[in-house]
């Protein structure tokens, strides 16, 4: 089986207080991706990140360093994008975190569940995608894991490009498109 892994495709990270062109023009690429992963991979594994904080934010490491509030759990910037979420259907898991990568990854995925490939997308490339990926990595070193550059986007081009770059090293494939 494959698992899809969607980090992030929430409001503030696209369009929102934290969002840039890059983010915001890849929002059709991912929802696409989804739609075509779901057509060829019918029992293959969906799941959804999102980035979670609280009122508190500012009170955390993370809020001290990027002194911009975002992804508050239950605002409209929390939300995943209405394309992405209606492509990532019903059978998708959410998995909220609390920092860039998702410590629980291994456990929603299930630690027995067989994975033959590992397809990570969304944003931002150089911080969550990043971070995720190599989760993946250190849990699940002999399952392949594939980024896919134009379903990804991160803080600035040069991020992104020195991202991917960072996870090739790290014997990530990284392919232009699907």
């Amino acid at each position: 089986m494959k698992a899809l892994i969607v980090i992030d495709m929430q409001n503030d990270f696209t369009t929102g207080v934290l969002g840039n062109p890059q983010t915001a023009a890849v929002i059709e690429n991912v929802a696409d991706m989804i739609k075509r992963f779901r057509k060829n991979e019918p029992d293959g594994l969906v799941i959804a990140t999102l980035d979670t904080h609280f009122e508190n934010y500012s009170e955390t490491q993370e809020g001290r360093n990027l002194p911009v509030p975002h992804c508050i759990k239950g605002s409209e910037g929390w939300k995943i994008v209405p394309e992405v979420k209606k492509a990532l259907g019903e059978k998708c898991k959410y998995a909220e975190k609390l920092t860039f990568g998702c410590y629980d990854l291994p456990d929603i995925i299930g630690r027995d569940t067989r994975v033959d490939e590992f397809i990570v997308i969304g944003v931002c490339t150089d911080i969550c995608v990043i971070s995720n990926v190599m989760i993946l990595k250190a849990a699940y070193p002999e399952v392949p894991v594939r980024v896919i550059a134009d379903c990804c986007a991160g803080v600035s081009p040069e991020s992104h490009e020195n991202a991917l770059s960072a996870m090739k090293v790290c014997q990530v494939c990284v392919e232009d498109k699907y």
